[in-house]
């Protein structure tokens, strides 16, 4: 499955077809934010190919969202498509709510759903935008795991999307990284309070990837959308695919010693951060 996001990028790849699926999460449920495109879809089709049952949730993009589910489907797996806006709460409990109606249990939550604008300077930021970010990107992560909790057992996972900026520093993305930042926090501070229910927190930090999240560059700077695969010491743009298999590690019990961590998917930008 591929899809050209932008003729300045690749086809984006949200799962290989040799990836062969070994039933990691066979029977578990697993919920999404952000599921409908980019790293979400291709945490899900993971997921899926791995056994899973799969919710996740939307914001607008309803034909990303359709695209999705038969992509899941076609894995063979059982699919629960949420609307909403997780930087609300009352959408975050209902969220949850669904997943325990439809399926009575919840395993693993996967804290993804992302928004950036770029800047040029911290002036040009209004209150709103600054609340924004953080709206989506840190108070939904925070509502979705609140939810949550109280149907997370032994073995659970919690799994957030940070970014490589959080440790790097981006200086077009202030807010965006801001909230990575406060991502950072939120996944160490929860993984101890949690540890001893042996509920599981860990985050993964992608680098620049193929998603369509990196289109809110055109129009402000379109070269950095065209340069964007020289960021990297490997000299190339990470794929949604290639991040997947991170959050199906944390998710199984392949993890099952590990808390608190940050799995660095960013083509060597970072190193031992």
């Amino acid at each position: 499955m591929s899809k050209q996001i932008d003729k300045a990028m690749p086809q984006a790849e949200f799962i290989a077809q040799d990836y062969q699926g070994s039933g990691k999460l066979k029977d578990k449920t697993i919920l999404i934010s952000g599921g409908d495109s980019g790293i979400g879809r291709a945490v899900a089709l993971h997921a899926a190919r791995e056994g899973a049952k799969i919710a996740f949730i939307y914001h607008t993009d309803a034909d990303a969202a359709e695209q999705t589910r038969k992509a899941i489907e076609s894995e063979g797996a059982e699919v629960l498509v949420i609307q909403g806006n997780v930087g609300k709460s009352s959408n975050c409990d209902a969220a949850v709510a669904k997943v325990i109606d439809h399926w009575g249990e919840l395993h693993v939550l996967v804290n993804n759903a992302g928004f950036q604008k770029p800047f040029d300077s911290l002036t040009d930021i209004s209150d709103e935008q600054w609340a924004a970010h953080f709206d989506v990107n840190m108070h939904g992560m925070f509502y979705l795991a609140r939810a949550a909790l109280p149907h997370l057992n032994e073995g659970a996972s919690i799994i957030n999307t940070t970014s490589v900026n959080a440790f790097a520093g981006n200086k077009h993305l202030v807010p965006y990284t801001a909230t990575k930042g406060a991502i950072n926090g939120f996944t160490r501070a929860l993984a101890l309070q949690l540890a001893q229910k042996g509920i599981r927190v860990n985050e993964v930090a992608p680098g620049p990837v193929v998603t369509e999240i990196q289109l809110t560059f055109k129009g402000y700077d379109d070269d950095i959308i065209k340069d964007m695969d020289k960021v990297t010491p490997m000299q190339r743009m990470g794929q949604p695919r290639e991040m997947a298999a991170a959050f199906v590690y944390l998710a199984c019990q392949d993890s099952s010693f590990v808390t608190g961590q940050t799995i660095h998917v960013n083509g060597g930008m970072i190193i031992n951060g």
